[in-house]
């Protein structure tokens, strides 16, 4: 079983603090503060690396083209962000079922969800590559009526959209590593797949003046090469240089079985609409703001960058919730499943605060780093936005932290419920504040408060209740379609 516990990085130092100073105060268990650290920062260093370079990719191409190219990048994220709704659906119940099968010992178990995951991942994803190559201008004319805008985004989504199988295999692969106790080989491989990205960005946009289209096929190349990496590594037990991995899997074997089939869709679907429910909602709220005042829609692009680097702690302790309490569940043990979901809530929700007091610390240079004067509307109005980010964004610890065990038992139903709610308000809200000049940019500022109170509340309130223990004997070793 891998191990990270001695490597000295900066990151898992700091979140062993955090994990340390609240097992000083007696909120969690110092033992498995130092396990849930090991497990969550590796996923949190991928996501501050992925966030950055989709953070890089709209300074860059904003930087060679201007405003309308950050727009129109900004308006076809969310259709990018689709591949990981779709992936992250899948591997939402990889997550589930390898954990479960890890903490049981089930090696054969174990490689039957994986191929079924890798089949079932790249079967929903190829039809959307073909929606994105052939309709991108229709897509990104829905959103928005500028010219400029729509062609610098129709231009980016017609060739990123050859990305999405990619996309969703590296999350699986990713999700197989964390539920078998190894998120430190997840995160080396997507994190250098990130700075990969950023690699070839420099180079297709500036050195080879390709625009948006660069930014497009970097994304592309350096998520096939993680894939690769990802696919290698399963099948030869490891990789040169990065060590061994905790499983092995046979790519000869079954890829077809309805009972595994039949998990991944009944867990991963509530999964995927969650996730869906979050990027589709991306798109009226874009189309609102297209309406508001000048420098509202750019200002929210930007923040929407801020916000998502802000957010990987959530990355790292949901899979660790995920992983600990599936193992946990596994083994039949569900008090201390229930003992692992219940700290990681806490250690979350300290590692936001963290992350949020530095981020409004350092609000206005930061910004700076995609608008250069200050004297702008877009520049004060996204300063505003990361400081109203900053407080909703602790409200994010607890949702995520709460759908740990959800995911993890199998619960997804409720979580996605939950979801959908906040983000139909959040809508709402917007909506409110672009019709009403007297509410303004306030109903913006509400919405975002609104997007992470209300799954806070109602994920909490079902992890609290224990049903989710009770589900997961569904999907348990030896549980059959009857149990």
């Amino acid at each position: 079983m891998c191990t990270v516990s001695s490597l000295p990085n900066p990151f898992r130092r700091l979140i062993v603090s955090i994990g340390l100073l609240l097992a000083r105060l007696g909120l969690i268990d110092r033992e498995r503060a130092v396990r849930t650290a090991d497990l969550s920062w590796p996923r949190i260093v991928t996501g501050i690396a992925r966030m950055s370079k989709n953070a890089v990719d709209v300074a860059m191409v904003g930087i060679a083209a201007g405003t309308a190219a950050i727009t129109g990048v900004g308006i076809a994220g969310p259709f990018w962000g689709l591949a990981f709704s779709i992936g992250g659906g899948v591997a939402g119940g990889t997550i589930a079922l390898v954990s479960q099968r890890y903490g049981a010992d089930e090696s054969e178990g174990i490689g039957l969800a994986v191929r079924s995951s890798a089949l079932l991942v790249v079967l929903v994803g190829l039809p959307v590559t073909a929606v994105f190559y052939t309709y991108s201008t229709e897509l990104i004319s829905l959103i928005n009526g500028n010219a400029a805008v729509v062609d610098y985004g129709a231009t980016y989504l017609a060739v990123v959209g050859f990305g999405v199988p990619f996309a969703g295999l590296n999350l699986v692969g990713s999700r197989v590593l964390v539920g078998a106790d190894d998120a430190y080989t997840a995160m080396v491989l997507r994190a250098s797949g990130a700075v990969i990205n950023i690699g070839l960005n420099a180079v297709l946009i500036f050195g080879l003046d390709m625009g948006v289209t660069g930014a497009a096929l970097g994304t592309v190349f350096s998520n096939a090469i993680v894939t690769g990496a990802f696919a290698l590594g399963l099948v030869r037990g490891g990789l040169p240089g990065v060590g061994a991995f905790p499983v092995q899997i046979d790519p000869f074997g079954s890829y077809v079985d309805a009972d595994n089939l039949r998990d991944l869709v009944q867990i991963g679907l509530p999964v995927m609409g969650r996730n869906l429910v979050w990027t589709v909602a991306e798109f009226p709220m874009l189309a609102i703001l297209g309406g508001m005042q000048e420098g509202v829609l750019a200002a929210f692009v930007i923040a929407r960058r801020i916000w998502g680097i802000m957010n990987t702690p959530g990355w790292g302790f949901g899979l660790a919730s995920s992983s600990l309490v599936g193992q946990a569940l596994g083994t039949g043990d569900e008090d201390i499943a229930e003992t692992y979901g219940r700290e990681v809530i806490r250690f979350a929700v300290a590692t936001y605060l963290v992350s949020a007091v530095v981020v409004a610390v350092f609000a206005r240079p930061i910004v700076s780093l995609f608008v250069e004067d200050p004297t702008t509307q877009v520049f004060s109005i996204a300063v505003s936005l990361v400081y109203v980010a900053c407080v909703a964004v602790v409200f994010q610890g607890v949702s995520g932290g709460a759908a740990g065990p959800l995911d993890a038992s199998g619960d997804t139903r409720w979580a996605f419920g939950s979801q959908f709610l906040g983000m139909t308000t959040s809508i709402a809200l917007a909506f409110v504040g672009a019709s009403v000049p007297a509410i303004g940019i306030t109903g913006l500022y509400v919405a975002f408060l609104a997007e992470t109170t209300i799954p806070a509340a109602l994920n909490y309130y079902r992890f609290r209740t224990g049903t989710w223990k009770e589900v997961s004997r569904n999907y348990r070793p030896g549980a059959t379609a009857d149990d």
